[in-house]
């Protein structure tokens, strides 16, 4: 059997990859840890959080680091239809952050990278919607498993 430590890490790891371009899943690491109480249902929330927006953070540094490609003949937009993208972007775009925790949402922290949002900005709206979506996941789970 795992050590509450252990099982932890396992989520943390799970949490991360799943927010990069990693193809991983951390749902089912939260849910198995929650009905098996590895541990407290708060901690777990946490640890997945932390996790999951770090990884986010990544994927907006990627994004940020390709910016540096923005003047390369092979780079697959236009100056000017970078600089409408950020525009519009800067109107509307970094709501969309709020769906980070949604399938395809990493492409989002990837473009606020490129977009460069302002990085408490994206620091505030991710975390939200990560935590967001793991409170809601374990209000589900519970609401599943009590019957209710």
């Amino acid at each position: 059997m795992l050590t509450e430590a252990a099982a932890l890490g396992g989520l943390f790891l799970a949490a991360f990859g799943a927010a990069t371009i990693l193809p991983f899943q951390s749902e089912l690491v939260f849910v198995g840890m929650q009905l098996g109480n590895t541990a407290p249902l708060v901690l777990i929330i946490i640890v997945a959080s932390i996790g999951n927006t770090l990884g986010a953070v990544v994927n907006y540094w990627m994004g940020r680091g390709l910016e540096r490609f923005r003047r390369r003949r092979w780079f697959p937009v236009s100056e000017r239809q970078l600089e409408r993208a950020q525009r519009v972007y800067a109107r509307w775009g970094v709501w969309t952050l709020l769906l980070s925790w949604a399938p395809l949402g990493d492409a989002f922290t990837v473009i606020a990278g490129v977009m460069r949002t302002h990085w408490l900005l994206f620091l505030s709206l991710v975390t939200v919607a990560k935590t967001g979506r793991y409170i809601v996941l374990a209000w589900i789970t519970a609401r599943a498993t009590s019957g209710a």
